[in-house]
């Protein structure tokens, strides 16, 4: 083994043992700090690794810090808990979208685990009418969509008795692997690595639980093995019906349909198959609940500040240059200007290219507080190889380690230094191009 082999595996086992305190022990933004410092250290000096040799350390490094995540309970997030209560009352043939964990109507689903009988523990919300639960939000009916609630209730199915958070965990390791494998065949070791060794996936995918990652396993299945068409337009529908953000991703799939007029046979190929897919899998709750299925969609837009003029620490990096009022107008004109060069300019060849624009630059815009929701924009990066966006993605973790709506928040500066990231790396590229072409 040479000499720069061993250094980068060495550089992995530490990163290993960072992520086990992380999520072993109470969540701390130094620990968060120094895991993504490893992680840019191992990457940078990977490049002296040659490729042919790079391949195994990268997936053997995934699939073992991915694994971390296992090591314990899901430890810097109550999502999981949702999910696994999501799960139980569709096997009880009640739709989730009808009634909140709260409501005195399901309390006979209820068991010592999702509501302990003490209330003296941290991360435990209370009921209205007395004692808690872990399940954020209780009194709020879910969220989550159609696609992401289809995978609740299978691992509802497939979880022992007793299992509690475990199988959520196991499902969003395999997801980790298989997008893992999809990446290595598609992208290459140099580039699979910005997924493989990020402390994203091992903190949000694994210990979390997050159903995030199944939107971006579709994604990536999306562009990785399939050829624009039907069968790419469905895979994004249903990572659209998973989790929305990935909605960002379909301006990718049409990159470049307006370069000499309207590609109609393209746009209707990916288009309406994701309407179909979206429609179809909302359906069945919709005869079950009609309106109900927006879920607590608006409360949450309300609660974390995207409805008002700046509230927050939303549209952080547009409120350094622009009065607060303005931030959210000029978050959406930009985000659909982006999304229009895309379409106009994109390369039809690298639609993750487009898409990783498109999602990292929602999450530059609108700055929000949850580090797993940039588990896409890392998955694409590695497809892409332009290592500038997983600022992005520590930005997230920061802002969310550090109070997602603490006033003077760590995560806009982190942001801000993101967004100048991007910038010189394109800059850096164009510069580059210029001279090829000189």
């Amino acid at each position: 083994m040479s000499r720069s082999l061993l250094v980068v595996s060495g550089t992995l086992v530490a990163l290993g043992a960072v992520l086990l305190r992380m999520v072993a022990g109470p969540p701390g933004l130094g620990w968060y700090l120094l895991a993504w410092a490893l992680f840019a250290a191992a990457v940078w000096l990977a490049r002296r690794v040659p490729e042919r040799r790079l391949g195994a350390l990268v997936v053997a490094g995934g699939i073992g810090l991915a694994a971390t995540g296992l090591a314990a309970p899901p430890n810097s997030s109550t999502d999981s808990f949702r999910y696994a209560w999501d799960g139980r009352v569709q096997a009880a043939g009640i739709s989730p979208y009808d009634h909140p964990p709260a409501d005195p109507m399901l309390v006979r689903l209820r068991d010592d685990w999702l509501f302990p009988p003490g209330c003296g523990a941290p991360d435990l919300w209370t009921l209205p009418g007395g004692g808690c639960t872990r399940i954020n939000r209780p009194t709020e009916p879910t969220i989550y969509p159609p696609v992401a609630q289809g995978y609740f209730l299978l691992i509802h199915w497939l979880s022992p008795e007793g299992s509690r958070h475990k199988v959520l965990q196991v499902g969003g390791w395999v997801m980790a692997v298989l997008v893992l494998a999809a990446l290595s065949r598609a992208a290459g070791a140099r580039r699979t690595a910005y997924w493989a060794w990020c402390p994203a996936v091992p903190v949000e995918a694994v210990n979390n639980a997050h159903v995030d990652m199944l939107a971006v396993l579709l994604v990536v299945l999306a562009f990785s093995t399939v050829r624009a068409g039907r069968a790419r337009g469905a895979l994004l529908g249903a990572a659209v019906a998973a989790k929305l953000l990935p909605a960002t991703a379909l301006p990718g799939a049409l990159s470049g349909v307006l370069a000499d007029g309207v590609a109609w046979r393209r746009v209707l190929g990916v288009v309406v198959p994701a309407v179909l897919v979206v429609a179809l899998s909302y359906l069945p709750y919709v005869l079950a609940s009609g309106a109900s299925v927006v879920g607590y969609l608006p409360g949450y837009l309300k609660e974390e500040r995207y409805d008002g003029p700046g509230g927050g620490n939303r549209y952080a990096v547009l409120r350094l240059f622009m009065p607060d009022s303005w931030a959210p107008y000029a978050a959406v004109a930009l985000l659909g200007l982006v999304a229009l060069l895309v379409m106009r300019y994109g390369d039809a060849d690298r639609p993750w290219r487009g898409a990783l624009l498109v999602s990292g630059s929602l999450l530059l815009l609108f700055t929000p507080g949850y580090s797993w929701y940039a588990l896409l924009v890392v998955a694409l990066t590695a497809m892409d190889g332009q290592g500038e966006w997983l600022g992005v993605a520590l930005a997230g973790a920061v802002a969310y380690t550090a109070g997602p709506a603490a006033p003077g928040s760590l995560g806009t500066p982190f942001y801000a230094a993101a967004a100048l990231a991007v910038l010189i790396g394109w800059a850096v590229r164009r510069s580059r191009q210029v001279e090829v072409r000189q």
